[in-house]
Formats: C-alpha cells, structure tokens, sequence
C-alpha cells in the first residue's frame, strides 16, 4: 500500500490531501505515480484557482541503490502525465532516509549544552561536508529535540532540482516545515509531508482489511468449487482496481489520516 500527500494551502503548508493505491507485492515502485500526482494538483487548483508552479517532492522509503528507480522510472512517468496535461511546472525531488547508522554528537566544547539536550545536538542542526557524498546534494539534519536516547538525523539527498536551491535555502525550507507536524508541538525529526503519508498508507491498508471482511466468502459467484479461491479472486481483483481505495468526496481532500 503506498500513499501520495501534498500540501494545499501553500505557503502554510499545514493542510494536506492525501491519494491512497494499492502496490504490487514487494515491489518499491509507485504505480501510476503521475496520474497520482496530477489529480492531487487538480485538487489544489481546484481550492486556489490555479495550480503550482513549483512543485518539491520528498520520496521516502528508498535505499540508494534504487535512486536510479526513482530518477528513471518515477519522475519520468510524472513528466509524461503533466506534459499530456499541458502543464510543465519546475521539479525538485528529494529522498528522505530515516534507516542508516550515522549519529552526531555534540563537541567537548558544548558540554554545557549537555544537560539541556541530554548529549545531543541542538536542534536544527546540519551537517553538509566531511561525512557527506563527495559531489552530490546531500545533508544531514536533526529537526527534533532529542530529549531521549541518542537523536537519530534525517538524511536528505536531493536527486533532481530544477529550482537550483542552495544548501542554505533548501535547509532552511525543510527546518521550517518541520516544525507544521500537526500532531506535535515541537518541531519533529522527519518533513511532516512523508509522516503523514505514512499515516495515509496505514489507514488505507485498515480500510482495505476492513473492505475485505465485509465481503461474504460465499458471495463471490464463481465456478470455483472452493469458496475460499473465489473470495480470494474477488479480493484480488478488486485490490488493482483504483476505484477500490477512493475515498469519499467529503473526505478524500482533508487530513482524515490524523
């Protein structure tokens, strides 16, 4: 199950809708991912009487050694539905990772920033040299207070950029927005838009067990002699059927994955 946000109400950017659809099995690619995409543009035109110019992406739940996917198969798949549409808005597509190793600790100069921070550093820190990526667009932040444990840093690498963002700006912009989680007052450690699509895509795989449940083994009309295969056929069909995930229209376009 995979989940599709985007912020309507720029330049707050504290309301989100939200397209859930169905995956193929262990498979990363986000199918249909243009056509995703632009019906939640349509959905912003549709409340600010124009659509965006500038559009920035964040791609979560990828390794590096599937950044060629993203880049070759996902992006692409964007242009070409926004170019059938006769729309060519700027694009900036950024992967956020959350699973790797690295943790930042503060000097021995800043001891005395030790008690408040409990060992971690301040947030709203960034590093972008040394432990970085030698020539490609990459940093770590950490957004969060780490008033806990060891504070584990966001990784940002920057994949496409058309608007030519620099370090600071870029940085900045993602600090910022980290600081909009609707469910938390503090800023939080990851860009609340890849939070809240991992909110969406939990709820639509409950709202897709729910559906399931619902349906009577025995109501599938199938040749089949073993009620179980038909409601598994029905099940099936029914997952690679886009219709299957729609929401409501009183609900598709608010933050109902709070």
């Amino acid at each position: 199950m995979a989940a599709v946000v985007a912020t309507v109400n720029w330049p707050a950017a504290n309301r989100y809708a939200a397209r859930v659809c169905a995956q193929e099995h262990r498979t990363e690619k986000i199918l249909n991912f243009g056509e995703v995409c632009l019906e939640l543009v349509s959905c912003y035109e549709r409340l600010n009487g124009a659509k965006p110019e500038k559009i920035v992406i964040f791609r979560d739940g990828v390794s590096e050694s599937q950044f060629q996917m993203v880049l070759g198969e996902e992006l692409q798949d964007l242009k070409r539905t926004f170019e059938r549409a006769n729309y060519s808005p700027t694009i900036t597509l950024i992967v956020a990772q959350k699973r790797h190793q690295t943790r930042l600790f503060p000097s021995p100069a800043e001891n005395e920033m030790t008690s408040a921070t409990r060992g971690n550093v301040l947030p709203g820190t960034v590093v972008d040299t040394v432990i970085i990526h030698p020539f490609e667009f990459d940093f770590y932040l950490v957004s969060h207070h780490g008033s806990l444990g060891t504070s584990k840093p966001t990784h940002y690498h920057v994949l496409w950029d058309e608007h030519d963002f620099t370090s600071d700006k870029l940085q900045e912009l993602i600090y910022d927005m980290c600081f909009t989680f609707a469910r938390c007052t503090k800023p939080v450690s990851l860009v609340p838009p890849v939070y809240y699509a991992d909110l969406a895509a939990y709820r639509g795989r409950q709202y897709y067990e729910a559906k399931i449940g619902m349906q009577s083994p025995y109501s599938a009309t199938s040749s089949s002699s073993s009620p179980l295969a038909s409601s598994v056929s029905s099940a099936t069909s029914n997952s690679n059927d886009m219709d299957f995930y729609k929401l409501h229209s009183d609900l598709e376009n608010i933050m109902f994955f709070i």
